[in-house]
């Protein structure tokens, strides 16, 4: 092993003991890690990725089992090590950003004990600097106020914040090695740049190298020395950035790179007919008259505040104004808090405007109650963002899919298991898939179940609210052409929500930018992208991973 590496891995094998048998799950991987290098390791969710970093911490469940191989860290085997000798790893040589920064914190523990632990256990400071470096390892982490944070729970900070802590105890004793397990997957795009800004600062005043494990190829690109790429439990790919992502050699890295929204330069909306094209450009000449579906006027909705802090209302939307136009895709786009959320819940009636109207078809629906409400669900249905909350764990997929048929009281059981079948097949699931449930499929298949739910009532208007951002980009692409292909087919219309530019770029129409529950910017997606007017949407174009585009070989 040379000197100058730092980390490395060797023919590794994996493979998870399950009821059924042995899945393989790392097939021979081999990874060099010099000191100071950055390394992305990049692939769709199942290709063994987080299941390296696990291992590689000795955090890997009991179900893993190590077939053959080596994994050594300054020289030293680490693969099958015993605890005592991991435990002086961990934290102190060898950092970890986990994914979620909602379970990888203690709730019962004040943020300051946690971020105080690393020093504890490896008894780096005198317990009478503690403190001291309890405020100042968030600070340097970004987070404002830390001696306040410091007293506070988990519970009690926004994502960014939480992850911002994850990073502090993850470098607070300056680690040889950083592991970022998709440190910011769900964190929008200006929180995403400023945690990666602060890793890359961070590190590198340590002199650390860093393992990235992320699947968005627009990250690897901009924060990597060299990516590497699995599928299947293999590396099949490796080179610079530009090598890579500009030039793929592999099938599978130019099937990521073509899937990853911002990556290439055709609009998935304007793949299609000529006449299709041409529709939807009249269409978009018609949207103060009969082309309109849904519009929002002047909405304002505020939240009481308690009285310990002084009560009053908070504002969460402003006046907005928005348009929905008939099988047209308009896009709401803004960072966690802007209001987004509450905007899509007015629309659908799920939530009462303190003033503004909502109007179907021209109708003004606003104050609409009782079986007049009712009946109004069947026109306005949702796909929300979780496939893995948003079903019934407890109900097969066909009767997941009728449900709101038999809410509405729709045809027998024959006929309402026929449209169940016909909606699972138009969302491209194999008939087989009826008869399970939702437990056991995958992301992808979930939210393609949720989807044939939200058409069960054939919609007119459908509100998306983040509906790829929990899939990785091979399934992300899949939903994306199966909503543009239906809207195509049934003339839906779609409101689209989410925090990332790229996907929003991808699929809409017309962009709105909104900030703290007011629309800054509103203009069709092109104009938007290619001249925005507003400095937040100037903020939020350049906070983009991998915003160049990058054209498959």
């Amino acid at each position: 092993m040379s000197k100058d590496i730092l980390f490395q891995v060797r023919d590794l094998h994996l493979k998870y003991r399950t009821r059924y048998g042995f899945v393989e799950a790392v097939r021979g991987v081999d990874i060099d890690i010099h000191r100071g290098e950055r390394v992305a390791l990049v692939g769709q969710s199942g290709s063994g990725k987080s299941t390296i970093a696990s291992t590689s911490l000795g955090l890997s469940p009991r179900s893993l089992v190590t077939t053959s191989g080596s994994i050594q860290f300054e020289g030293q085997e680490i693969l099958g090590a015993k605890d005592r000798v991991l435990n002086q790893l961990r934290g102190r040589h060898i950092g970890y950003v986990p994914q979620d920064p909602t379970v990888s914190l203690d709730p019962v523990k004040r943020i300051g004990d946690q971020v105080a632990e690393v020093l504890r256990v490896h008894r780096l400071e005198p317990k009478q600097v503690f403190h001291d470096r309890v405020v100042t390892a968030p600070a340097d982490a970004g987070l404002d106020q830390p001696e306040l944070r410091a007293t506070q729970y988990p519970h009690e900070l926004s994502g960014g914040l939480r992850q911002r802590v994850l990073i502090a105890i993850s470098l607070i004793a300056s680690p040889q090695l950083l592991i970022a397990d998709e440190p910011t997957s769900a964190l929008d795009v200006t929180v995403q740049k400023q945690i990666l800004d602060l890793l890359d600062e961070r590190a590198s005043q340590a002199g650390s190298a860093q393992l990235l494990i992320t699947h968005d190829l627009g990250v690897a690109a901009d924060r990597s020395d060299r990516v590497l790429v699995m599928s299947q439990g293999r590396v099949v790919e490796e080179g610079t950035p530009d090598q890579v992502l500009h030039r793929p050699m592999h099938p599978y890295t130019q099937r990521l790179v073509c899937d990853a929204p911002g990556m290439h330069t055709q609009r998935r909306i304007l793949v299609g007919t000529e006449a299709r094209t041409r529709g939807a450009h009249q269409a978009s000449t018609e949207l103060g008259g009969a082309a309109e579906t849904l519009r929002l006027q002047k909405v304002t909705k505020e939240f009481p505040l308690p009285g310990s802090l002084g009560g009053g209302t908070f504002p969460a939307v402003a006046e907005v104004d928005l348009t929905v136009a008939r099988g047209r895709t308009t896009g709401l786009v803004g960072e966690s808090g802007s209001g987004k959320t509450t905007t899509g819940r007015i629309a659908l009636r799920l939530e009462e405007p303190t003033s503004g109207k909502v109007l179907l078809h021209g109708e003004d629906i606003t104050a609409v109650r009782g079986e007049k409400l009712r009946q109004l669900r069947r026109r306005l249905q949702i796909v929300q963002q979780n496939p893995f909350a948003s079903l019934n764990p407890k109900l097969t997929v066909s009767e997941i899919v009728e449900e709101p048929l038999a809410s509405f009281g729709i045809g027998n059981r024959k006929q309402r298991r026929a449209r169940a079948a016909d909606l699972i097949d138009q969302v491209a699931l194999p008939g087989r898939t009826l008869h399970g449930r939702a437990d056991e499929l995958s992301g992808g298949q979930r939210q393609r179940v949720a989807i044939a739910r939200a058409l069960a009532l054939e919609p007119e208007f459908i509100l998306l609210d983040e509906p790829v951002s929990a899939l990785d980009v091979s399934v992300q692409s899949q939903i994306l052409d199966l909503l543009v292909d239906l809207q195509r087919e049934h003339e839906l219309s779609y409101l689209f929500i989410s925090h990332d530019l790229a996907v929003v770029r991808d699929i809409a129409h017309e962009i709105n930018v909104i900030r703290q529950g007011r629309i800054v910017e509103a203009n069709d997606t092109v104009s938007l992208f290619e001249q925005p007017h507003s400095d937040y949407t100037k903020e939020l174009l350049a906070a983009i991973p991998g915003s160049s585009p990058i054209k498959a070989a």
